[in-house]
């Protein structure tokens, strides 16, 4: 049986290391096994870390790949967070608009 996904409240207030399972895993909608599967095969979307026997992954990792951080050109993405649960959609998120950058020239 697989745990409810994240909202993105949940994930927003994680500390800045969190366990693949439950916090990777239900933020990116994986079963528990599959979770570590992915992981042993080094196919998980984000670095996993070990530290001893648990593996971990670091939050702004799982806040990229999820677009919820700040771009490097600085546009952040919006969101509101409803008063449900559940996915994306509930929580009212909104990605945010693309910046349009000049190509550098040659002199």
């Amino acid at each position: 049986m697989t745990a409810p996904a994240l909202t993105i409240a949940e994930i927003l207030d994680q500390p800045a290391v969190v366990p693949l399972w439950p916090t990777v895993g239900r933020a990116l909608g994986l079963a528990e096994s599959t979770t570590y599967q992915l992981a042993s095969e080094d196919r998980l979307p984000i670095e996993v870390i070990r530290l001893g026997r648990r593996r971990v992954a670091r939050t702004i990792d799982l806040h990229r790949f999820l677009g919820l951080a700040p771009q490097e050109n600085g546009a952040a993405p919006t969101y509101q967070v409803g008063a449900t649960a559940g996915n994306d959609e509930a929580a009212g998120y909104q990605p945010a608009a693309s910046v349009e950058q000049s190509a550098p020239t040659a002199k």
